[in-house]
This record gives structure tokens, sequence and C-alpha cells, in this order.
């Protein structure tokens, strides 16, 4: 834990894209295959 998943600016806009189509952390973190501490951490920003 405690590593810090460096993202490229398309995967941060897809993840607020899929936010905004309603889609849970949860799911938006399994179609990426990202963390979802890193998705939230998108989400609040």
């Amino acid at each position: 834990m405690g590593h810090s998943q460096k993202l490229t600016e398309f995967k941060c806009g897809t993840v607020t894209g899929c936010h905004l189509c309603n889609k849970s952390s949860r799911e938006i973190s399994l179609l990426l295959n990202i963390p979802r501490s890193t998705v939230s951490g998108i989400i609040t920003k």
C-alpha cells in the first residue's frame, strides 16, 4: 500500500467521464484496471 499511480491525462478524463455517467468508483476501477483509491482520489479533486 501507499504506492501512488501516475495516470495519464486521458485516463483521468475517462475516470471523470465515467463518474459523470453515474458509474460507481468500483465499476470505474474494474473497467480501467486501476485501484479504487486512485479513482476516489481523482473524483474528489
